[in-house]
């Protein structure tokens, strides 16, 4: 019996799907590297890690340092809480640009491991030279996109706000 058209062409994109993630997996691993050592100091400290298949990540929940909050290196989610299952506002919403909905914290984190998987030991140089941590990064934007409408993980541009 033949298999079924529609099945076969999901398969092959899925299998496609995964190979591009690992490709680009290995593509951060220094960024992923930096992640598990900052996620190993931790440890000692009270944090504890997981495997987020959804994700894509090793998260370390609990994490002891840092303002509160998750940062995302390679496929390394850091953070305080205890659960990336959380909401958290955007960018945007917090720059007092607009009014938008809560987001779920790990939609947006997963948007960055997104944008790790395709620019690998760039993504740093990158993010920063855009503006790092603030509203105007075009990265931060692409990830609370992500998390307000499931598409849109990248910038779609690098100018900023």
């Amino acid at each position: 019996m033949a298999a079924h058209p529609e099945r076969s062409r999901l398969s092959l994109s899925r299998a496609a799907l995964r190979l591009l993630q690992g490709l680009g997996a290995l593509w951060t691993v220094p960024n992923t590297v930096v992640g598990l050592l900052g996620g190993l100091a931790g440890l000692f400290a009270g944090a504890r890690p997981y495997w987020s298949g959804r994700d894509l990540a090793i998260v370390f929940r609990h994490y002891p340092w840092g303002p509160g909050g998750a940062i995302t290196l390679g496929n390394v989610v850091l953070h305080t809480g205890p659960t990336l299952d959380v909401p958290c506002r955007t960018y945007a919403h917090q720059a007092g640009w607009c009014s938008e909905p809560v987001i779920g914290l790990h939609d947006h984190e997963r948007a960055h491991v997104y944008q790790y998987l395709v620019l690998g030991p760039l993504y740093l140089p990158v993010y920063l030279a855009c503006g790092g941590v603030s509203a105007r990064n075009p990265f931060e934007r692409a990830a609370d996109i992500y998390a307000l409408t499931g598409k849109g993980w990248w910038p779609t541009t690098l100018s900023g706000r």
